[in-house]
């Protein structure tokens, strides 16, 4: 991923600054930044639910964490699925959630989700594309059922864990 972010930095012109790392272990300091972006990360991370606490540790207060996975329950996760049994070594490996599960993670590090989208409610079907694509976007903003992609965005709390406990006195 390094090197193909690097050729097409070098082919728009533009200068990014590349860091490896695991999604487990993140490189950077605790709260460095406005918003963490995580696309199609946590369905190949081992450790889901600590990858998303070390998204929410790097966020500073007052952040917005944004998580796009592919969802469980759709014709595009089985035909995945499938090809994951036939012997795909990446699909084999995949773990896909529910906008559910999705918002678990987000709310066991601590952030408070506040808003689920799905998106690609048809099949991997070009005929259905074409036919169901105007109805997508009307779709994903009221369930995230049969979504092949769903999102979730998650703030972190401004107030610190002394005024939460002061707060509760």
């Amino acid at each position: 991923m390094i090197a193909a972010a690097r050729r097409r930095s070098e082919i728009e012109a533009t200068h990014l600054r590349l860091i490896e790392g695991q999604a487990e272990r993140l490189p950077f300091d605790n709260a460095t930044f406005d918003c963490v972006l995580a696309v199609t990360v946590l369905c190949f991370v081992r450790d889901a639910g600590q990858a998303v606490a070390e998204m929410a540790r790097v966020l500073k207060p007052g952040g917005r964490l944004v998580v796009g996975e592919l969802g469980r329950w759709n014709l595009w996760a089985a035909r995945r699925r499938i090809r994951g049994w036939l012997g795909n070594p990446m699909w084999r490996a995949a773990r896909f959630r529910t906008a559910g599960e999705l918002s678990g993670l987000v709310c066991g590090a601590g952030l408070d989700v506040a808003e689920r989208r799905g998106a690609v409610h048809y099949p991997p079907c070009a005929i259905a594309a074409r036919l169901l694509a105007p109805v997508d976007l009307w779709l994903g903003r009221r369930t995230t059922f049969g979504g092949a992609f769903i999102a979730a965005c998650a703030d972190k709390p401004i107030e610190d864990s002394f005024t939460r406990r002061r707060g509760s006195l």
